[in-house]
């Protein structure tokens, strides 16, 4: 939370120059083909989604700004390991010129297919062009497509790419893939449902997938899964996949799936949790059982879990994992009928999203902490420039929650993160769109509503900025109101912010009442640690600046029910 603030690539690099200069010296300036015609698909990224691009290390996602054309772009957000590589195969003609063009934006982007000529750009501010020709060889029937980064060079952006020629076929390749097998339902919600197949065969290769609702096609992926999403409660819905390969073949449609989406009113995953935050690093932690004796509440949020060095999760970076006093408090908590999430990052300290190598790394980091408390949820507060203004961290940070959730059946994961006081902000908004992207399946968004410049009305700003996310999810997602607030979280600050906004008692008791009567899935605040008076106190770590009961603003939180 934000009040903590009280207490090698340069060789490989050149080494592509030289390939790349080889490439483009060696390219052959050829003029535009009579039939021709852009043969890439969702050149322009107005789908919406990636797919049937494909990115490396999921690192691709959909923006909408700055875009080139249209109103979306591709983003793809470099990590020190990863040059965020998208990229697309389509079908082509043998012995046949190629004019292929782009526009990029970023540090070093790279323009090119597979095996063949490339062309890049060094830093353009703006979006600059791209082009580079090529000549497919006597047997090619096909030809992949790519747009990256280089390493630790920051997120580029790539827009309105075309591949201008003769489509594929000609009678190079006119068998179609084996149909999908075993199409199932591996999971739905009352807007939403989830599918997985067996892959399908081809002669040349499959290139992708679709997802049809009735003999409607709602989808297009590149793997074996898929969600779909804006559907309506309570309601039956069919759907079959089928493959296609480079030149447009398409197979038979899979085995259909009858699936009926839950009911409406509560939305969503059904979670619902009031946890108020707990840090036994700070501010004259209190008994955990006391406060819950005294206030009926259930659920903490542990803070801070931070990396202790090699990415090795460490309480607050400098207490063990596992037998020391937050184990001792937790396991308090768990003997009294309660339960706890940890929550990862913060606003200041060694993190492990920033600071894992991958997300796969981060992953595993989250993993020790899971195994080590058989936790039900975990909550990722990305904060500040290092996690949730570093395009690259939200990626890893996403893609670990993605990889945790599919490896820990019924886990929750959330994330917290600032807001203005009319919803999110460009990064909290590229946050929900790369989740969308990658299908993270973030179960709760949860918004920090102050140290925004709130001002007075606590409340009124509040339920603006909850409502912005709330707009954002829907138009995101495809989501109806009942499954947007179902997917939303409010974390305050009880009494004096650090920007002086007071948030009583009674203001926190209306955001409460809204928070239930809208359904929404978890209210929390910063911190338990100050949920004690001080009037004129100021901003401090163990007491909340105001007039107020012992525990007051905690016994508001425990009657939130969702």
């Amino acid at each position: 939370m934000r009040t903590r603030s009280l207490g090698r690539p340069w060789r490989r690099f050149l080494a592509l120059l030289g390939t790349a200069g080889l490439a483009l010296a060696g390219a052959v300036a050829l003029p535009g083909t009579a039939q021709a015609a852009n043969v890439l698909t969702n050149p322009g990224f107005e789908s919406g989604a990636v797919s049937p691009w494909s990115c490396t290390g999921n690192l691709g996602s959909i923006v909408s700004t700055p875009v080139h054309g249209g109103s979306k772009a591709l983003a793809g957000a470099v990590s020190s390991s990863d040059i965020a590589k998208c990229s697309q195969t389509v079908a082509v003609r043998p012995n046949t010129a190629y004019a292929l063009t782009g526009w990029v934006r970023g540090s070093y982007v790279y323009l090119g297919v597979d095996g063949g000529a490339s062309t890049w750009t060094s830093s353009p501010s703006a979006y600059s062009p791209l082009s580079v020709s090529f000549t497919t060889g006597a047997a090619q029937t096909s030809a992949t497509i790519y747009v990256h980064g280089w390493y630790a060079q920051g997120t580029y952006q790539a827009d309105d790419i075309s591949l201008d020629g003769p489509g594929g076929g000609g009678g190079s390749d006119t068998q179609a893939p084996t149909a999908p097998g075993a199409l199932t339902s591996t999971g739905k919600t009352s807007s939403s449902v989830s599918l997985s197949w067996n892959a399908s065969t081809d002669n040349v290769g499959v290139t992708a997938y679709d997802v049809y609702r009735g003999s409607t096609n709602v989808l297009t992926v590149s793997g074996t899964s898929a969600t779909v999403s804006g559907l309506s409660a309570s309601t039956a819905y069919t759907f079959t996949v089928k493959a296609r390969d480079a030149a447009g073949n398409t197979s038979a449609a899979s085995n259909s799936v009858s699936v009926t989406t839950n009911a409406g009113g509560g939305g969503g995953t059904g979670f619902k949790q009031a946890a108020p935050y707990l840090f036994e690093g700070w501010g004259d932690p209190p008994s955990a059982t006391t406060v819950m004796n005294a206030t009926g509440v259930k659920w903490f949020t542990m803070a801070f879990m931070l990396d202790g060095g090699g990415c090795n999760p460490m309480w607050d970076s400098n207490r063990p994992l596992t037998g020391g006093v937050d184990q001792s408090v937790i396991n308090q908590i768990r003997s009294a009928g309660g339960d706890i999430v940890p929550s990862f990052g913060g606003w200041q300290g060694s993190k492990l999203g920033a600071n894992c190598s991958s997300a796969s790394a981060l992953a595993a980091a989250l993993q020790k902490v899971i195994d080590a408390y058989s936790l039900k949820a975990i909550d990722m507060d990305i904060e500040n420039t290092d996690e949730f203004e570093n395009e690259a961290v939200q990626a890893r940070i996403l893609t670990a929650l993605k990889t945790v959730k599919a490896n820990n059946p019924g886990l929750k994961t959330i994330v917290t993160f600032g807001t203005t006081t009319t919803g999110p902000t460009y990064y909290g908004n590229r946050l929900i769109e790369q989740a969308k992207s990658i299908g993270a399946d973030i179960d709760v968004f949860t918004i920090m509503p102050f140290d925004f410049g709130g001002g007075a009305d606590m409340y009124g700003n509040t339920v603006n900025a909850t409502e912005g996310l709330k707009t954002k999810l829907k138009s995101t997602f495809g989501w109806d109101d009942a499954t947007a607030y179902a997917h939303i979280g409010i974390s305050g600050m009880n009494g004096l912010s650090d920007q002086q906004e007071n948030t009583t008692p009674a203001i926190w008791t209306s955001i409460r009442d809204w928070a239930n009567g809208h359904h929404i899935a978890r209210l929390a605040f910063w911190a338990v640690n100050r949920d004690r008076p001080c009037p004129g106190g100021g901003v401090v770590s163990n007491c909340s600046g105001i007039s107020q009961s012992t525990w007051q603003f905690t016994s508001i939180t425990a009657g939130f029910t969702g």
